[in-house]
């Protein structure tokens, strides 16, 4: 069950952008290359069939160009995961989250039953096709809409009729606001618009907590839901409040041993950063740690990479500690775990032309030894150093680079801690200052945006690139010294 997922209000963040970040990881034991690629509206598909579920599912006319990043071994579908299209409008999709049984009795998952036999025998049973998924979600919705509320309709009115086969949650992001939908069951799903001066904090578990039908099936200013949502819940006795309120969590959501050490602890963490002096209640194992908090300082994107690259760093729980309680260290699932595929944060920033209004800052591999570097989406291609990830392991491609620095610097935490924060470090500020350096240029008269862009990210995509190879050579160089079977005539 992976991912980790950080969604930040316009008034909570250092620059008035809106941010949606995530952490797509591959599932135990797994690890799932990427890429980063941009889809024209003539790659669209004009009927998308599944790989896994098989469902076909007819697409509008009139898709829009969007940034992606999918498998980069397409054997299992598309995983798209996160992009941009050529409105600004953003979505990260999918946080596999949890639910319980009640739920999933009274609206069962819509999942794929293979056929069975031979075609044209008596004993042949046609195959039923299950509904969609993390594989599918991306390309079905983000070309077609134009504002982060008109993602949740879209994607809402496809669960409705094709259902899921999956629980998933999925944000939705545009210049002035971010919604969060959940799917409940197959064919039911709720959606909260995040508050401008807050942020939330999603570790794979059902995270929504309050929600209000009454604005659901009324104004619809910061609740969305399925047609019949009310109604299921009474029908289904799912309403777990003594009183009259009503939690979503308590009744969509999972309340197990394994989410007090996979899930509950990584939300934790993420709420005791950003609010050390008012969450000093909570425990890494509580249930009712809330979804969204204003936070008491504004939110940078160095601080969303912080977090989501933690390991419980000043705790008793760090996997890579010295000090305390042994039988402590690595009690927790860590938000940058070894299975981290990428991490991507879309900031949409509103004082910018909308031409260069939207960065997708990325990073490949285990965010604690990797670097976060941004990229301009108003582009027609991306560079071959993040785009050209292969089957086989090669430095000359951002992932594997970074999945080998992760192995190496894993093993010898302390000796390449310097060297690792030093890479960084740098990229993010060289990252910086190039995106401010093509802001201004793009001011020049004549400029056209997307050559401007694609040359940003072109060098944007060198400096990296040397400042990975750097960090790798050094990095080898001290796992080398490291190496258990060192020896020479000096050690006599």
């Amino acid at each position: 069950m992976p991912c980790t997922t950080i969604l930040v209000g316009k008034n909570a963040s250092y620059d008035g952008s809106t941010l949606i970040a995530r952490n797509e990881d591959s599932g135990p034991g797994d690890f799932t290359p990427k890429k980063f690629t941009v889809v024209h509206p003539e790659d669209q598909p004009k009927v998308y069939k599944s790989v896994l579920s098989h469902v076909e599912i007819p697409l509008p006319s009139n898709p829009m160009r969007y940034t992606c990043m999918p498998d980069a071994i397409a054997d299992k579908g598309i995983w798209g995961a996160a992009g941009v299209n050529s409105c600004n409008v953003a979505m990260t999709a999918t946080e596999t989250i949890t639910s319980n049984a009640r739920v999933l009795a009274a609206d069962p998952l819509v999942e794929y039953i293979p056929a069975k036999g031979k075609k044209g025998t008596k004993d042949y049973v046609p195959e039923v096709v299950g509904g969609i998924g993390e594989e599918d979600i991306v390309t079905l919705v983000l070309p077609y809409i134009k504002s982060a509320k008109e993602g949740v309709l879209r994607l809402g009115s496809i669960l409705e009729e094709y259902g899921t086969y999956e629980m998933n949650g999925i944000a939705f992001q545009d210049v002035d606001e971010i919604w969060w939908l959940e799917t409940i069951g197959g064919h039911h799903w709720m959606a909260k618009r995040v508050k401008d001066d807050e942020y939330v904090v999603m570790p794979n578990q059902l995270g929504i907590d309050q929600f209000d039908f009454k604005d659901a099936y009324g104004k619809q200013k910061e609740n969305l839901c399925s047609k019949d949502l009310e109604k299921f819940v009474k029908d289904n006795h799912l309403n777990l409040n003594l009183d009259k309120g009503f939690s979503a969590r308590l009744a969509f959501g999972s309340h197990t041993d394994a989410d007090h050490v996979y899930n509950t602890p990584r939300a934790w963490m993420m709420a005791r950063y950003f609010n050390p002096s008012t969450t000093e209640q909570y425990h890494p194992e509580d249930d009712n740690i809330p979804w969204s908090f204003v936070p008491e300082h504004k939110i940078t994107i160095e601080d969303v990479k912080y977090i989501l690259s933690h390991h419980y760093q000043g705790t008793p729980y760090d996997p890579y500690g010295k000090h305390g309680d042994d039988s402590r260290r690595g009690s927790y699932r860590p938000i940058g775990v070894n299975r981290n595929n990428f991490l991507s944060c879309t900031q949409i920033r509103p004082y910018k032309d909308k031409e260069i209004q939207s960065i997708e800052w990325i990073a490949y591999g285990s965010n604690v030894f990797n670097a976060f570097v941004p990229f301009y989406v108003n582009i027609n291609d991306t560079p071959e150093y993040l785009k050209n990830t292969s089957t086989i392991v090669t430095t000359e491609n951002f992932y594997w680079a970074n999945r080998i620095i992760g192995a190496l610097a894993d093993a010898h935490f302390s000796t390449t801690a310097s060297p690792i924060d030093r890479y960084q470090y740098a990229v993010a500020t060289k990252g910086h200052q190039l995106i401010q350096k093509y802001d201004a240029l793009f001011n020049q008269k004549d400029v056209d945006a997307k050559t401007l862009c694609e040359k940003a990210n072109q060098e944007i995509a060198e400096m990296l690139k040397q400042e990975t190879d750097k960090v790798l050579n050094k990095v080898l160089f001290i796992a080398s010294l490291e190496m258990k079977n060192g020896f020479s005539r000096a050690d006599a």
